[in-house]
């Protein structure tokens, strides 16, 4: 597992060597490498730093979250192969669709903010993967919720610690525990 883990960094490393920067790709492969590898260490996922993240650029992080959550918990429903899976699915679009409205509320509360949901290439690239998937569908869909819970539950905190907008704030504190249990039942997914 250690091996595996140092053969991905070393990879991820050249890779961002010869591109002369960090690329999120990069990192996100060492994430899921690492993931995959067994180790249950929860490293702050790359981009996942809300610190210095706008109330504008928070929403807009949070709406595409909340709607990769939504699209994936529909495909769950229909290819997962258990019940746990399919069960899964069902609450990701509730309780995702109940977080959009959430933010919606609180965004309506922010001067200038805006809920427009829209995937970024990763996510979009991961329901696509899911989509392919076939008899993994349920492994690949275990793997990227918690990977994308991880990263929604640190961008959750950051935000509540750090943001900018008090109404934004007390979203994302209020949204953190429900992401933290999900995020316990995805790794708790057979």
């Amino acid at each position: 597992m250690k091996y595996r883990l140092l053969i991905s960094a070393a990879a991820a490393l050249a890779l961002s060597a010869c591109g002369g920067g960090t690329d999120t790709a990069d990192t996100d492969a060492v994430a899921t490498d690492t993931a995959m590898a067994g180790d249950t260490t929860t490293a702050t996922p790359a981009g996942a730093d809300a610190s210095a993240m706008t109330a504008q650029a928070f929403a807009d992080k949070q709406a595409a979250s909340d709607m990769f959550e939504i699209e994936a918990g529909k495909l769950a429903q229909s290819m997962g192969k258990s019940q746990a899976v399919k069960d899964f699915g069902t609450m990701m679009v509730t309780e995702h669709t109940k977080s959009t409205a959430d933010l919606k509320a609180a965004a309506g509360q922010a001067r200038g903010v805006t809920v427009t949901p829209k995937l970024d290439a990763m996510q979009q690239s991961n329901l696509d993967a899911l989509k392919n998937a076939g008899d993994q569908f349920d492994a690949t869909y275990k793997q990227q919720q918690v990977q994308a819970h991880e990263m929604a539950l640190a961008t959750l905190q950051g935000y509540a610690q750090n943001g900018d907008t008090e109404a934004l704030k007390q979203f994302a504190s209020k949204t953190a525990p429900v992401v933290e249990k999900h995020l316990a039942e995805a790794r708790g997914l057979n």
